[in-house]
């Protein structure tokens, strides 16, 4: 029998400690990150934040905000962004669209593979950008339904002029710092 999203809001009700998930009928579990996973998720959305509500350009959630897609599925990013077009009032329970750009940061746990598989089936329900960040190795993927994945590394500069114009990042200040 596939689960629906008033399923899952009611175990989340139960069990508000923990992050759910639903994808294809079936709830998912989410383990709790990494310390410094979480810490460059909150730096990214900061760093977008600031631009994004100074310009008063959308919205920016973190990993507790869930989005209700198309296909039924209901899923947290991360970080996520949305056009203030797109989404003129926040909602009281899931967002019931996908994200124009989502960010997940890879944790010890997680898979790449199936980071990216979540990434790739946010941008098959209408996600314009998904960014892959992965701290160990200290690399950022941005990828798109009609592109090939860009990877930058520290150097580098990320950009989304389509979504954030002028808004840019140096890969090398997504990283926790070290304090001496």
């Amino acid at each position: 029998m596939a689960l629906t999203v008033k399923d899952l809001e009611k175990l989340q009700e139960q069990i508000p400690d923990h992050r759910l998930e639903l994808v294809d009928g079936e709830i998912i579990v989410m383990s709790p990150s990494g310390y410094e996973s979480d810490e460059v998720a909150t730096r990214m959305a900061a760093k977008m934040f600031n631009w994004v509500d100074d310009r008063r350009l959308g919205r920016i959630t973190g990993s507790s905000a869930g989005f209700t897609l198309p296909n039924s599925d209901t899923r947290a990013p991360d970080v996520s962004f949305v056009q203030a077009e797109r989404l003129r009032k926040s909602p009281r329970s899931f967002a019931e669209l996908a994200p124009d750009l989502m960010v997940e940061v890879k944790s010890p746990s997680d898979s790449l593979t199936k980071l990216r598989d979540k990434i790739d089936a946010f941008l098959q329900a209408g996600t314009r950008v998904g960014i892959l960040i992965n701290p160990e190795q200290r690399w950022v993927e941005m990828r798109r339904s009609t592109e090939a994945p860009i990877t930058l590394h520290d150097g580098d500069t990320l950009t989304v002029p389509d979504l954030l114009p002028g808004w840019e990042v140096q890969v090398l200040d997504l990283w926790s710092p070290e304090f001496d």
